[in-house]
């Protein structure tokens, strides 16, 4: 089965591309590297020509309101135009838990969109939402630093190591079209500020985290529900705290 990954060189892309061609897959790793562009359109004739299925995990180079928009906007609609040109059977995209929930954020409406785009456009599809992965957590620690201190929301969230939201994709991706939602996240809904204090402890950095309600995610206040997947989702095993340990050599 010949299958196209939008996004093909990125962390979650360049493993999906090595798990399905270890299930036996023909698999192209599709990306402005490789000469296919969804902005432009440039390629997706040619990297579609042939495939069953294409996997969309492509994201915006700028987080900027407007721009994220305009990037899921314009290159989900060339994409599952040059799909349906194509006959693709099966589109896959990798979404966010809390995208339709968490208006306030610029990035999260412009996922959301992109989903209705997919649902909307009669190409059979599955949309896998993640909750964040455990290789982010450092940099949205980093984005609250405020002085000496790192002021971060309490709110629950519940990361996942990139790898699990890979195999999970991958049967996605090999199984038949849901025409539907479904949510993948980690083994345990930890606050945000409490995963930043865990972290920061492994680096010894011995700056304060500090709990604000009001610290931004992504541009939005989150609450205990913003980005907590529901009781359906599959959930990855291993735990923040072990990744820490395998992620961190001891001294």
């Amino acid at each position: 089965m010949k299958i196209v990954v939008i996004g093909g060189s990125g962390l979650i892309g360049s493993k999906l591309v090595d798990r399905l061609r270890q299930r036996g897959n023909e698999v192209v790793a599709a990306s402005p590297n490789t000469g296919v562009n969804t902005l432009t359109g440039e390629g997706l004739a040619e990297a579609l020509a042939g495939a069953e299925v294409v996997v969309d995990v492509a994201n915006s180079p700028s987080f900027e309101d407007q721009a994220v928009m305009d990037f899921f906007q314009t290159a989900g609609r060339n994409l599952l135009a040059a799909e349906k040109a194509a006959g693709v059977k099966h589109h896959v995209a990798l979404s966010v838990v809390g995208a339709q929930r968490v208006v306030e954020s610029g990035y999260l409406r412009a996922k959301a969109a992109q989903e209705t785009l997919i649902k909307t456009s009669g190409v059979p599809y599955s949309i896998l939402q993640s909750t964040q992965f455990f290789e982010f957590i450092e940099r949205i620690a980093t984005g609250g630093l405020d002085g000496d201190v790192y002021r971060l929301s309490p709110a629950l969230i519940q990361p996942i190591v990139s790898d699990e939201v890979v195999e999970a994709l991958a049967d996605v991706t090999l199984g038949a079209p849901l025409n539907a939602t479904v949510e993948v996240g980690g083994p345990e809904a930890i606050p945000l500020d409490e995963l930043a204090r865990e972290l920061l402890s492994a680096r010894q950095d011995p700056r304060r985290v500090v709990p604000d309600a009001h610290a931004r995610y992504f541009g939005a206040e989150l609450n205990d529900q913003s980005l907590v997947p529901g009781p359906n989702a599959r959930l990855g095993s291993l735990t923040f705290a072990d990744w820490l340990r395998q992620s961190i050599p001891a001294d």
